[in-house]
């Protein structure tokens, strides 16, 4: 269990349940989750189906999930079982909420990431889904990676879909606001340890939190997350950067045609989003081969 971590880790990881305990409801009433309108499928980008593949017959598991908005989609496109695994009992029970108000079928587990295995099961789950905000809030990645690792099943996937470091570290200009220019703002790789942060306010629209407004992060370079999972045994299938995003993160994006976001033609491209697809082994942990 997550007892491997020291006082403080566990004392830190407790403020940033805390915090999306206290996030849950401001989310759920928010325009920008808009849980009762947004067609869970619009949060996935086209490559993101693509990698996955057809999911019938498949047993899918969404680590962090947070309101489910997303795992709802793995149900809608057909997979077999749907899991949804979340830090805060306040958003596992809203999720349940949400996916009983869409009659999806999806069983959501109020559970830290590091203990998935024992509280799921071993080797367990088709595909493994993770990101979009998740790798930030883990201190170790080496035990995170041996986690998937043991949820998967002979031949399995893990897919993680998680902001770029490049989006993390570039922002505005500060203090001006007629400047579009992003500048390098925060790390690019890990390696400082936590960052204590003032989580008053949350990243969609709402009022701002009042008690639980401390939270940590850990930054993580793309190297780090692949060194991880190529460490637990996971072979890396693919690797695609984007330059789109789900929501504007800056002021001056456009509005794709999908109806995404991208900087602006006249803007340098860079990655915003990253997809890793990663495959276990064939062979069980008997050296046997998988059988279908």
């Amino acid at each position: 269990m997550t007892d491997f971590f020291d006082e403080a880790t566990r004392a830190r990881m407790a403020s940033i349940e805390a915090n999306w305990d206290e996030r849950t409801p401001i989310h759920v009433a928010s325009r920008f989750y808009d849980v009762a309108g947004r067609d869970p499928r619009d949060w996935f980008a086209e490559y993101e189906w693509a990698d996955l593949g057809d999911l019938a017959g498949l047993d899918v598991l969404h680590l962090q999930c947070h309101l489910g908005t997303e795992t709802v989609a793995f149900a809608l496109r057909g997979a077999r079982s749907v899991t949804g695994l979340d830090l805060s009992g306040a958003a596992v029970a809203e999720a349940r909420r949400i996916a009983g108000d869409r009659g999806a079928e999806v069983e959501y587990v109020r559970g830290n990431v590091y203990d998935a295995a024992e509280i799921l099961g071993r080797g367990r789950f088709d595909v493994v889904y993770t990101g979009k905000g998740a790798l930030c809030y883990l201190p170790d990645l080496e035990r995170w990676a041996a986690v998937l690792a043991e949820l998967l099943r002979p031949g399995g996937r893990a897919y993680i879909v998680e902001f770029h470091p490049a989006l993390v570290s570039l922002g505005l200009v500060p203090g001006d606001p007629e400047e579009t220019a992003l500048v390098l703002r925060n790390d690019l790789i890990g390696g400082r340890g936590p960052a204590e942060l003032d989580a008053t306010r949350t990243y969609t629209d709402g009022p701002a939190l009042t008690e639980a407004t401390t939270s940590y992060e850990w930054a993580h370079g793309l190297g780090e997350v692949v060194t991880a999972l190529s460490g637990a045994g996971l072979r890396i299938r693919s690797l695609r950067e984007s330059d789109e995003l789900p929501w504007p993160r800056w002021p001056h994006m456009h509005r794709t045609s999908r109806g995404w976001w991208r900087l602006p033609e006249s803007a340098p491209r860079v990655p915003l989003f990253y997809a890793l697809l990663a495959e276990a082994s064939s062979r069980g942990r008997d050296g046997r081969s998988k059988t279908t």
